[in-house]
């Protein structure tokens, strides 16, 4: 007999507030699945009839742009993928792929719905957690305007706050991303990712690192951003 692990509620905000009672209505209804680096979670235009809690590792979210991708985001531990749209009952508007091993919870649409419209007191806590999604959504898209310079100086601090580990006036953002990567999360040229993040290295604002990257004055990047 497979025994089915048990779902890691404390380390999904949204889900971490739910009653014990709520927890055990609710975690039949999970699946937890892993996912190599890579891997796809969920397509474009796939229906979204499941919503995606990541609970160990890093997704991005891909968009298609013409003939290129714009990764959109990337969410870690605690962040649900997908949520949005199915939440709207609509395909969901972008891809999701594992940037590195990463764990999920899934628990499927119409189920999930179905549960809070017997147990109205979950609802709070859903709601406010796709109102942080949105927020989020909403503030990333406001960070793809202005310069290159300025845009790519936004993603790092946004990264350095959601995932950076600070030390006095530096900060660390252990998180290894290639070039390529830096250049669709700006929605700029792979060149200009290049010249850019080199002449970063050489003036010591962003270094890049073997596992990530190192900010080492943080608020001569924050004047950058607001260039």
């Amino acid at each position: 007999m497979t025994i089915q692990p048990r779902v890691p509620f404390d380390l999904i905000p949204l889900l971490a507030t739910l009653k014990p009672d709520d927890r055990a209505a609710i975690e039949p209804l999970c699946h937890m699945q892993g996912y190599e680096k890579g891997e796809v979670i969920f397509r474009e235009g796939d229906p979204a009839d499941r919503i995606h809690f990541i609970y160990a590792g890093r997704v991005k979210i891909v968009k298609a742009a013409g003939t290129r991708d714009v990764i959109i985001e990337i969410l870690g531990p605690g962040e649900q993928a997908g949520a949005a749209a199915a939440f709207e009952r609509r395909p969901f508007p972008a891809t999701a792929i594992a940037l590195e091993p990463a764990g999920i919870v899934s628990i499927p649409e119409r189920e999930f719905f179905a549960l809070l419209e017997r147990r109205p007191q979950m609802i709070r806590s859903v709601l406010y957690g796709l109102t942080m999604r949105l927020m989020m959504v909403n503030k990333r898209l406001a960070d793809m305007t202005g310069t290159a310079e300025s845009k790519a100086a936004r993603l790092f601090l946004t990264l350095a706050d959601r995932l950076g580990e600070r030390s006095g006036e530096s900060a660390f953002i252990p998180l290894a991303l290639a070039r390529q990567e830096v250049a669709d999360l700006l929605g700029i040229t792979l060149e200009t990712a290049i010249r850019l993040m080199s002449r970063w290295q050489k003036e010591d604002l962003v270094r890049t690192e073997k596992d990530g990257f190192t900010i080492p004055d943080v608020e001569s990047l924050r004047t950058i951003s607001r260039a």
